[in-house]
C-alpha cells in the first residue's frame, strides 16, 4: 500500500507468489515465456493468483533479466498479396506459441533501407525474418544490430540461416501436367524482375517448357497482384491465345480467370488451361478452383520459428533449409 489514502499500489510478483503459496522465483517462472521448468499445478495457481490481483508483468524488467524483449521483426516490402495473408497468419501463430510477438516492418524500397541505416534507426528485437527483396543479410544485421536474421528472400550469405522452398519440383510437375494434356504453346505472367526468388522461379518455368517441348510464346510482367493478372488477360487471351497460361502467383491467375470466365464453363478450360502459384486457401473455394503450385505453409513457418527458438543450433555456412513444393491440380487445368 502507498501513503495516499484510498489508493492502492499495483500488485507485485511477491504478492502473486504469496497468494499462490509459491516462491517468488517460481511465480516469475510461471508467468515468464522462458522454457524453465515448473509444474502445471503450480503454474495454474500462479496464473489464478495473478488474475485475481490484477497483476501485470513488467515486460521491461523481464527483458533486462533475460536479455530478450520477446519481439520478432518480420521485414516485408508490403502486405497486400493474398499469399502474404495465408502465410503470415500461420507464422504469427507459431511465433506467439513460443512466447514472442511480431512487429511488422515495411521497407518498400532500397532507399528506405538506407534511410533506416543513415538515421540510425534500429529496433530492439530478438530476431528478424526477412521477406523483403530490398535488403540483404548483412544490411539487416546492421539494421537490428543482431546476428539472428533468417533470410527468406534469396539475398542470404553464410552468416545467416536460410529457409527456401524448392520451387523447381512443383513447377516441373505443373508443366508436365500441361504437356501430358497436349499443350504446345504457353504464356507466362511473372512478378517483380528485381526479385532473386522470382528470377529463379522464371528459370524453372523456362527449363520445364524446354524439357517438355512447349514453346513460350509470350511473357507478361505483373507484380503478383490480382490487378496485374486482370491486365495481363487482355494481352494474352486474344486471337493468338496460348494453350496454357502459367502465373507466378495465384492472385494474378485469379485476375485472368475473372476476365475470362466465358472461357471456363463450369470452371473447366475451353480455350486455354490456367495455372497459378502459391496454392492459396482461396483455390479450394468454388469461385477460384485454380490449379496451383505450393508448399505446406505450416512446415515453412515452423522451419523459420525453429531458428528463432533455438538460435544456437545454427552454424556459419550451414546449408539452406529446403521446403518441398508440389503441384495441386484443380479444374482450370
Amino acid at each position: 500500500m502507498n501513503d495516499r489514502p484510498g489508493r492502492q499500489s499495483a500488485p507485485t510478483i511477491a504478492d502473486v507468489a504469496q497468494l499462490a503459496g509459491v516462491s517468488r522465483a517460481a511465480a516469475s517462472r510461471a508467468l515468464s515465456n522462458e522454457p524453465r521448468p515448473i509444474s502445471a499445478e503450480k503454474r495454474e495457481r500462479v496464473i489464478q493468483a495473478a488474475a485475481s490481483l490484477g497483476y501485470k508483468p513488467n515486460l521491461l524488467a523481464q527483458s533486462l533479466t533475460t536479455k530478450t524483449v520477446n519481439l520478432v521483426a518480420v521485414v516485408v516490402n508490403h502486405i497486400h498479396d493474398l499469399s502474404d495473408l495465408d502465410l503470415f497468419d500461420r507464422l504469427i501463430d507459431q511465433i506467439q506459441a513460443i512466447g514472442k510477438q511480431v512487429v511488422i516492418i515495411r521497407i518498400g524500397s532500397v532507399g528506405h533501407v538506407e534511410e533506416f541505416l543513415r538515421n540510425g534507426v534500429a529496433y530492439h528485437v530478438d530476431a528478424a525474418l526477412v521477406f523483403s527483396d530490398f535488403a540483404d543479410a548483412a544490411t539487416v544485421r546492421r539494421m537490428f544490430r543482431s546476428d539472428l536474421v533468417v533470410m527468406l528472400n534469396g539475398l542470404h550469405d553464410n552468416l545467416s540461416p536460410v529457409v527456401i522452398p524448392d520451387e523447381g519440383s512443383g513447377i516441373a510437375e505443373a508443366v508436365s501436367d500441361a504437356a501430358a494434356k497436349g499443350v504446345k504453346r504457353a504464356g507466362l505472367v511473372t512478378g517483380r524482375a528485381s526479385s532473386p526468388v522470382e528470377q529463379a522461379r522464371i528459370a524453372f518455368y523456362k527449363r520445364g517448357f524446354a524439357e517438355n517441348h512447349i514453346e513460350l510464346v509470350r511473357t507478361v510482367q505483373g507484380d503478383y497482384s490480382y490487378e496485374s493478372g486482370h491486365a495481363a488477360a487482355a494481352i494474352l487471351t486474344g486471337d493468338d491465345c496460348p494453350e496454357a497460361i502459367f502465373c507466378t502467383s495465384d492472385a494474378m491467375a485469379m485476375g485472368i480467370l475473372d476476365v475470362c470466365r466465358a472461357d471456363f464453363p463450369k470452371n473447366k478450360p475451353s480455350r486455354f488451361r490456367l495455372y497459378g502459384f502459391d496454392n492459396l486457401s482461396l483455390t479450394d473455394f468454388d469461385a477460384y478452383p485454380i490449379s496451383s503450385i505450393g508448399y505446406d505453409k505450416n512446415v515453412y513457418a515452423r522451419q523459420m520459428v525453429e531458428f528463432i527458438a533455438n538460435p544456437c543450433e545454427f552454424h556459419a555456412g550451414q546449408p539452406p533449409v529446403i521446403v518441398p513444393t508440389r503441384f495441386f491440380p484443380r479444374l482450370t487445368s
